[in-house]
């Protein structure tokens, strides 16, 4: 079980509501607000749970998830973001993630997402979920099809997980304005 947490959040309203409720569960919560306090010297070193905002007053969370996942192994490391897609998922998991969740998210979400990032699934277990998934896929193959705003969304995640998440680098790579990528950013489609 969780005791001590790692916060890297810089949305201070919402870091100080999931702080509270943390402690009122009897978990440690130390909050930091930006990229560069999580290599404090002072900090403590025993955290076994990190939320980590996938994106940090315009600079990308996923950028110090190598350096985390190195100072703290044996932590369960969640990233959280309101701008969830699979390449940002994929990445992430790549980088040293063990769960990812799409905000908002509320405590019982959270710790729910940082137990099940730390639950080996044995092979047998996970080979029949996945010839599970595979056999209600092909019984109901249109119901996967994505729609063309939900693609779009996508391919626009990709590119901006190649730019570390600097919005005007994306934008130029997409070969639009940066006001029309930003309105599409804010505007997620649904899953399908």
């Amino acid at each position: 079980m969780t005791s001590h947490l790692l916060l890297i959040e810089d949305d201070a309203v919402f870091a100080r509501v999931l702080q509270n409720s943390l402690q009122k569960r009897g978990i440690s919560c130390t909050h930091v607000s930006a990229i560069e306090q999580t290599s404090d010297p002072g900090l403590r070193k025993d955290f076994d749970s990190i939320v980590l905002d996938l994106y940090l007053d315009g600079e990308s969370g996923l950028s110090i998830l190598p350096q985390l996942r190195q100072r703290y192994p044996q932590a369960s490391i969640l990233v959280l973001t309101g701008y969830a897609s699979i390449a940002t998922t994929v990445q992430a998991i790549k980088l040293g993630a063990d769960n990812y969740l799409p905000k908002p998210a509320n405590a019982t979400q959270i710790l729910t997402a940082l137990t099940q990032g730390s639950v080996d699934i044995p092979v047998t277990d996970q080979q029949s979920k996945i010839d599970h998934k595979e056999e209600t896929r092909e019984a109901e193959p249109q119901q996967n099809v994505l729609s063309v705003e939900r693609l779009q969304w996508e391919h626009i995640q990709t590119v901006l997980a190649q730019h570390q998440g600097n919005i005007t680098a994306t934008a130029r790579a997409l070969g639009m304005h940066r006001r029309t990528l930003q309105r599409k950013l804010s505007k997620k489609p649904k899953n399908k």
